[in-house]
């Protein structure tokens, strides 16, 4: 399983990120989306700032290079901030599914951006595992409820800009990351990547005078406990492997197993929200995963 060790890490990542979506959805409703921001990235860096310090000896990235600082700083900046924001907003304007049916196109653009800023190379059957990967997701997301005529629904331009914002910035935040990380410890460089994300949004949160709720926000207990467990598998371990994916394969096909979490999240939805699942839902993962198979065997 060495030889796999980015490929898994990245397949761990969504399994994480899929625990994530379902624990935050809860808290955003009761917190609200720039409050979570905030919070999700604050309680995170506190667990991660714990085993660093555990397993390094050093509570912080000060071993860390300029070169990695740089980077790292800017993969923040763009993947918690810019992608984040924009993507968090998106929901309120085209919904969540059409948002994660745009977020699909992050995966290309990681590996367009590999390409052109890495030099790494991708073989025929990897491309052809991403594409395979995406065209399943996409299915799957497109038929999430019953009874829709998909993308003849009047959807807001602006929503889908902003819902493509935020590929842009899962996808680029990727590159500058394996970028600026290289082969330095990949949760240290998580550490520095929200250090960034929440200088951001405490900008942010200043320049639109909204502490105030924030702090009121954080008040309510079971947002807080919703947001305190998809910080744990999000910020915290979510992120960090991403970057061990990363650092271990290439940032495309690390980004494709990445994206399969609208798949994974389909189980714990009809358990716990007791959603119905559609035959093109039942396709659509069936395909992810056969492209997904095509990566681990290349």
């Amino acid at each position: 399983m060495q030889n796999y060790l980015g490929e898994s890490a990245a397949l761990l990542t969504a399994i994480f990120w899929t625990i994530t979506a379902l624990a935050f959805e809860k808290a955003s409703l009761k917190m609200g989306s720039l409050t979570l921001n905030v919070v999700r990235l604050l309680i995170g860096f506190v667990f991660l700032t714990i085993y660093v310090w555990i397993r390094r000896g050093i509570p912080l990235p000060f071993d860390a290079t300029g070169h990695a600082w740089f980077w790292l700083v800017a993969s923040g900046f763009v993947g918690f901030v810019f992608g984040d924001l924009f993507l968090f907003k998106s929901y309120t304007l085209i919904g969540s599914r059409f948002a994660m049916l745009i977020m699909t196109l992050a995966p290309p653009i990681a590996a367009f951006g590999g390409w052109i800023a890495l030099g790494e190379a991708l073989s025929p059957i990897n491309i052809m595992g991403m594409f395979i990967t995406i065209f399943g997701i996409s299915l799957a997301i497109f038929n999430k409820k019953r009874g829709e005529k998909g993308i003849g629904l009047k959807l807001s331009i602006t929503g889908i800009i902003f819902a493509f914002f935020g590929a842009a910035g899962q996808g680029i935040g990727l590159v500058l990351s394996k970028y600026g990380m290289g082969d330095y410890d990949p949760f240290a460089a998580t550490q520095i990547r929200l250090i960034a994300g929440i200088f951001g949004f405490a900008v942010l949160v200043l320049v639109t005078g909204k502490w105030n709720k924030v702090i009121s926000s954080v008040k309510k207990k079971d947002g807080l406990a919703a947001a305190t467990l998809g910080s744990f598998f999000g910020p915290f371990l979510g992120v960090s492997f991403s970057l061990l994916a990363v650092k271990f394969t290439e940032t495309g096909i690390a980004a494709t197993i990445m994206a399969i979490v609208p798949i994974l999240i389909i189980p714990p939805a009809i358990l716990i929200y007791k959603e119905k699942i559609t035959l093109m839902e039942f396709l659509g993962s069936l395909i992810s995963i056969g492209g997904v198979a095509l990566l681990f065997l290349t």
